[in-house]
């Protein structure tokens, strides 16, 4: 844990942790698997090698993808985004 990216990415993983863990014990059927746990887990991994390799708009740009991702698979906090159809 010595960089920027190091932290961030930590982060992120540690939420994606804490939300499966969550909707793990949650009642009922889940409503993903752990498969959609897994781009978000790699894209961490991989921003984080690029952000110590000193690659930080790649690094950035992982990130947003992967919170961007979150957002829209995953729906943590009941996020529930719509895109206005044409």
């Amino acid at each position: 844990m010595e960089t920027v990216y190091d932290w961030i990415t930590v982060a992120i993983f540690g939420g994606l942790v804490v939300l499966f863990l969550h909707r793990s014990v949650q009642p009922g059927e889940p409503q993903d698997t752990i498969l959609h746990y897994l781009p978000p887990a790699v894209g961490c991994a991989v921003a984080n090698w690029f952000g110590n390799e000193g690659q930080g708009l790649v690094s950035f740009l992982i990130v947003l993808a992967v919170l961007v991702y979150v957002a829209l698979v995953l729906k943590p906090f009941g996020l529930n985004i719509k895109f206005p159809k044409r």
